[in-house]
């Protein structure tokens, strides 16, 4: 298994980065919780494990591996690395000069607003996930490690998109709001519409870059796509039922505080 150096200087850059903010927080007297340092570090460490890992091998081999590492770069460590990047982490990760560049773009910052807006984001995520999976565009992908990078660098991306409005990390608290739920779930269902079409489909879809392999692992090419379709499916609906259940408490919890103080002002 052969390192990826631009990889690991991705990972080693990006925690770099956090370590930096957190200990200039530090030095103004911020503490940032355990808790938002853990998502980040999650976050990280399952990039790491996709890209690094023997995932990354048999990806070559077998498409189930390769939607796993998928899964575990973009709809697992995306909302982790959000999480962890809330205000005011968020505005002190990148350097003052990249930060007074990025300033200046305001075509650059207007679009990147409008893209994270639910309306606009879900169909992007949703264009990007099955474009990226139609044959031509899947194989390429495989074949062509620039392609590869690509491909990685869009479902990160497109999940970042998704996920921001529903975590919104450059505020400090998260609001509870019940439409997110409603947000999130869509992104899963596009997500898992996905995975249901692999494991009912009935015959091999990449059948160029896939099939000896997974003969070679004692599994059947139809079977490894429906394992790969299962994976999606599972997660997905892990992730719903998470969704469900953190932003409908949220919504309770920020619900009852706001009736605590209504009823200590009324006395």
């Amino acid at each position: 298994m052969a390192l990826d150096p631009g990889v690991i200087a991705w990972l080693l850059v990006a925690e770099a980065l956090y370590l930096r903010a957190l200990r200039i927080l530090g030095r103004r007297g911020l503490r940032i919780g355990a808790g938002q340092q853990t998502c980040w570090h999650a976050g990280i460490a399952l990039q790491a494990v996709g890209l690094l890992s023997p995932v990354d091998s048999f990806g070559e081999d077998l498409l189930a591996a390769h939607m796993a590492q998928h899964l575990l770069i973009a709809d697992l460590a995306a909302p982790l690395l959000l999480a962890g990047l809330r205000t005011p982490v968020l505005l002190f990760v990148l350097p003052r000069p990249v930060l007074v560049a990025l300033a200046r773009r305001r075509r650059l910052r207007a679009v990147a607003r409008r893209a994270r807006r639910p309306l606009v984001a879900l169909p992007l995520y949703g264009l990007v996930l099955y474009g990226w999976h139609l044959p031509f565009a899947f194989e390429a992908a495989v074949t062509n490690p620039a392609v590869h990078a690509l491909q990685h660098a869009s479902f990160v991306g497109s999940g970042i998109l998704v996920w921001w409005s529903a975590l919104e990390p450059n505020r400090r608290r998260l609001q509870g709001e019940l439409w997110k739920i409603g947000h999130m779930l869509g992104a899963r269902l596009i997500g898992m519409f996905l995975g249901m079409a692999f494991v009912l489909i009935r015959v091999p879809v990449y059948t160029d870059v896939y099939g000896d392999g997974e003969r070679g692992l004692g599994l059947g090419a139809v079977h490894d796509q429906q394992l790969a379709g299962a994976l999606m499916v599972v997660t997905d609906i892990l992730l719903m039922v998470f969704v469900l259940s953190f932003f409908f408490l949220h919504a309770a919890r920020e619900q009852y505080r706001t009736d605590a103080r209504e009823r200590a002002s009324v006395t």
